[in-house]
Order: C-alpha cells, then structure tokens, then sequence
C-alpha cells in the first residue's frame, strides 16, 4: 500500500509511519518542514529512526506553497494521513496569523491536489480545541462547538472545509478529534515530556491553577491501533470521530503519580492561561463501536506513564527537546 503521511517529523504522524513501516508492503512517503514551533533537533532525530526503514522516503515541504504541489505530480497515493499543522493552543494567541496560513491554507492546498490525484480514504487531525468550554460531559461528536481560540476555531473550520469537498468532490475523509494524545516521541510542550524535561534540567515548572484541570489523556498506543483499523474498512463521504480516553484525569492529580517515580519536581503556580479550557473529556463510544475495539483492550494510562518516564530516562542525555 501506498501511503502519504503529512507532518510525519510530528508525534503522531512518526508514530503512525513507524508503525505502518512493519509491514513490509507498505511503501510510506512523509512530508515536513521542520517547523520550530518545538525542537527540531527532536524531529530530525525521529526522521532519522524512519529513514533506517527502505520503505520510507522523505521530503521537506511546507504544505503551504506550490512545492506541494511538484511533489504530487505522477503520484497517486492509497491513503493519505494530514498531521501536518501549526500546533499549540496558547501559541495560537501570539502568532494568529500563522494558524490561518499552516491550518487553513495549507488543508486547502493539499486538498485541491488530492482531488487532482484522489486517493481511497483521506484522514485528518482535528481536536478536542473545537468544544471549547463545555459545560456538559462527556462530549459527543454531534455535541455543540464553540471554540475559544484560534488553533480551536482552524480546526473547526477544517471540519467544515473537508465536509465540502467530501460532497462536491467525493473525497471520502475522517476527521480525527484527538484528546491529548502522549506516549513514547511525543510533543516536549505537551504536559507530562515538558514537566519531565523541566526536572531533568533542574528547573521550575509553572503549573497553571495549580493543576485544577482535567485532561482526557489518550495512550498513542490506542491512537495507532484505531489507525490500523480504519486503514482496512470501507468508509464513504465525510466522517467523524473522537479519539480519546472518556477518562479525564485531575493535572494536580497527575503531578503526583509522576512525582512517585521522579521525586520532588519544583513547581511554582501561576494563574490559568486565558486560551486554556478548565476540562477535556470526550465520548469514544462511536469509534469503539466503529472499529470492534472493547474498552478493556484500551492503554492503562498508569502502565503506560510508567512506560514513557521510562523512556524519557534513556534519552533524556540526547538532549532532544532542546531547539538548538
């Protein structure tokens, strides 16, 4: 199978590609551009575990500009995975205009060139950010969206885009609502990797309302095997769904598991971001339902901590969520 997977240099679009590498039929193909919204030294060195595969072939776009469009030239692809975005919530308050070139310019752009060379199925990243500050949980996909932020509203407005083409076009898409996804190569911005990262350097960490907010933590282990389920069903027109837990977790009650297995982290309070929701927690009974998948077989979120502090320690030397 022929395999396009934008932002693959991200968590979530390398962890996929890592993954779909394991079948030998699979031929995958990444875009990237090494954005330094986070580090690149991090990225790079998550490129380079995929070029150790034949099967992976990589190429430094910005999706963007007309260079996406070359690249698509005599290439058709089976399935294609869009990770590729300008991600983080509270960057989006200082930078708004770089959210409306990367998440919606650039989704417009790669869309008017699958329509030229469609493929079977085109999956997307959405977010839990299109909710906004409900107030009636767990959230559903046909729940109310109200965003708060601009990252939130791209995103909602990307929803709206793919449905549009899914009908005029007959692009069969599935937009994805990830909730917090974590694991082993994750995001060094992101809860659990920026405080572990902090520890290690000796430094304070600034936790906000003291760590009253719930997050729905959702294992990149679950993330992948819906992935690899998704891959092989007949889907048509426009879907979408909740990737999540449905178990929201108290920060300030996070601080503490992970303090158990680190020791004292320092910490100082700080007052509640103005682009953050107080709570996360979403509904995955659609997906669950969709693919088969039972929730006993879901990631144990304490196992799978245990695991990712685990490896956070031997890689935390490499010095990889550093941007130099």
């Amino acid at each position: 199978m022929k395999i396009l997977i934008t932002g693959t240099a991200g968590f979530i679009g390398f962890s996929l590609a890592k993954e779909l590498l394991k079948n030998k039929q699979n031929k995958i193909y990444g875009i990237d551009n090494f954005d330094d919204y986070y580090s690149i030294k991090l990225k790079k060195k998550r490129i380079h575990e995929l070029k150790k595969n034949i099967n992976y072939r990589f190429y430094k776009i910005d999706i963007s500009t007309g260079k996406l469009s070359v690249f698509f030239k005599n290439k058709k692809f089976d399935q294609v995975f869009h990770f590729a975005a300008q991600a983080g919530v509270r960057y989006s308050l200082l930078n708004p205009r770089k959210y409306i070139n990367v998440n919606l310019n650039g989704f417009i752009n790669l869309l008017e060139n699958l329509v030229i060379n469609k493929p079977k199925k085109f999956f997307y990243a959405s977010s839990s950010s299109v909710y906004g500050d409900a107030a009636t949980f767990p959230l559903k996909e046909d729940s109310v969206l109200e965003p708060k932020n601009i990252y939130g509203y791209t995103k909602k407005l990307n929803e709206e885009i793919a449905e549009y083409y899914s009908k005029y076009f007959k692009l069969n898409s599935i937009g994805m609502r990830f909730f917090t996804v974590y694991g082993e190569w994750g995001r060094p911005d992101m809860f659990i990797l920026k405080l572990l990262s902090y520890h290690s350097a000796n430094k304070i960490f600034e936790l906000n309302n003291k760590g009253d907010h719930y997050r729905d933590f959702t294992s990149i282990k679950d993330v992948l095997n819906i992935f690899k389920i998704l891959i092989k069903k007949r889907t048509k027109n426009h879907q979408i769904f909740n990737i999540c837990s449905n178990n929201p977790i108290l920060v300030s009650k996070l601080l503490k598991m992970i303090e158990k297995r680190t020791g004292r982290i320092k910490i100082k309070n700080v007052m509640k971001n103005s682009a953050d929701v107080y709570k996360t927690h979403g509904d995955n009974k659609k997906i669950l339902n969709y693919c088969g998948i039972k929730k006993k077989d879901l990631a144990n979120f304490e196992t799978e901590l245990k695991k990712l502090i685990s490896w956070y320690k031997t890689i935390e030397k490499q010095n990889l969520f550093n941007n130099k």
